[in-house]
């Protein structure tokens, strides 16, 4: 049996966060949608390559995991909270202390971006996302909610396989979970503005007025983050080898293994 699959057999006592954590959270969602929507409201006129987008969102997201992580684990992200508390991974009350200042942390990213920026910004709405009519076939919202909730889960399913399971490599799950977040961009980030985080959403609805299609920026990253978490799991315990089934005559008990 696998380690991450004997974890969540005999799961551990949830280890309680406090306010460092909750602090953590806050300045981490305000540095990374201060990144996101400073760059996009200050690239307003000039015009803004997709490329630099997804490189701001990876250093910035990368730059957050490795300073907060072990701190708070860095979630900046109410979809990856909500998806490690469907997974029992963080407690009732600190999922919803992470959520709030989280929330908290975006509205006050959003505000400097609009304090730092306030003509330029206005034009793209202070880097609130937005489903283009361009693209999706003609901006269908189907395939938006679809397209953000891929988004969320290729980042839950970093953070399961680089923060979460005991035996992944040390030190790789900045790179990893920024790498996703920007992979996430580069696909969609044309077709939906890239979101897949229900904070980095909120703070540029709030400072713009901007409030189309807000339940699908809510409801798809925390679809796709949980349907992340939950199928990594699963996948991860099928994983592990299964129970012996004695044939008739036959004893099930194993064999004794040699110490050292």
């Amino acid at each position: 049996m696998s380690r991450f699959s004997h974890a969540v057999r005999s799961p551990e006592p949830i280890e309680e966060k406090g306010t460092p954590a909750y602090l953590a959270e806050f300045l981490g969602t305000l540095v990374l949608v201060l990144a996101i929507t400073g760059l996009v409201s200050a690239s307003a006129v000039t015009g803004l390559s997709l490329t630099n987008l997804a490189l701001v969102h990876a250093l910035a997201l990368m730059g957050i995991v490795y300073s907060i992580g072990t701190i708070s684990g860095a979630h900046v992200n109410p979809a990856v909270t909500l998806a490690l508390l469907t997974i029992r991974k963080i407690s009732g009350r600190d999922a919803g202390m992470y959520i709030v200042m989280q929330a908290l942390g975006g509205v006050a990213g959003a505000f400097l971006a609009k304090a730092f920026f306030l003509g330029r910004g206005a034009l793209v709405n202070y880097g609130a996302p937005g489903i283009s009519d361009r693209y999706l076939q003609g901006g269908s919202v189907g395939l938006a909610f679809l397209a953000e909730a891929i988004g969320a889960f290729l980042i839950v399913w970093a953070v399961m396989g680089t923060a979460v399971n005991p035996t992944a490599p040390k030190g790789v799950a900045g790179a990893a979970i920024g790498g996703a977040l920007a992979l996430g961009v580069l696909i969609f980030g044309p077709a939906t503005g890239a979101s897949f985080n229900p904070a980095r959403w909120f703070g540029p609805a709030l400072a713009s007025g901007t409030w189309t299609d807000a339940w699908l920026y809510i409801l798809a990253p925390i679809a796709g983050g949980i349907a992340a978490a939950l199928s990594y799991r699963a996948i991860m315990e099928m994983s592990s080898i299964p129970a012996q089934t004695a044939r008739r005559g036959e004893s099930v008990e194993q064999p004794p293994v040699a110490a050292g």
